[in-house]
C-alpha cells in the first residue's frame, strides 16, 4: 500500500471528494490516532489501507 492524495483515493473509490470527506469525518477518531491532520491532502499508507478495507476500495 502506498500513500495517496485524498483526490486519488476518491477517484479509486468512484466517489466525489465531498463524499470521501464525509467518510473521513466519520473516521475522525481513527485519523487522529494516526496523527493525521483533517486538512492533510496526503493520506499515509496505513490510513489508505484502513479506508480501502473499510469501504471495499480496490487500490490501484
Amino acid at each position: 500500500m502506498k500513500a495517496m492524495l485524498k483526490s486519488e483515493l476518491a477517484a479509486a473509490a468512484g466517489v466525489s471528494r465531498d463524499t470521501l470527506r464525509r467518510w473521513l469525518h466519520s473516521d475522525a477518531d481513527y485519523l487522529r490516532s494516526q496523527g493525521l491532520n483533517p486538512k492533510a491532502k496526503m493520506l499515509p499508507p496505513q490510513v489508505v489501507r484502513y479506508l480501502c478495507e473499510k469501504y471495499d476500495i480496490e487500490n490501484t
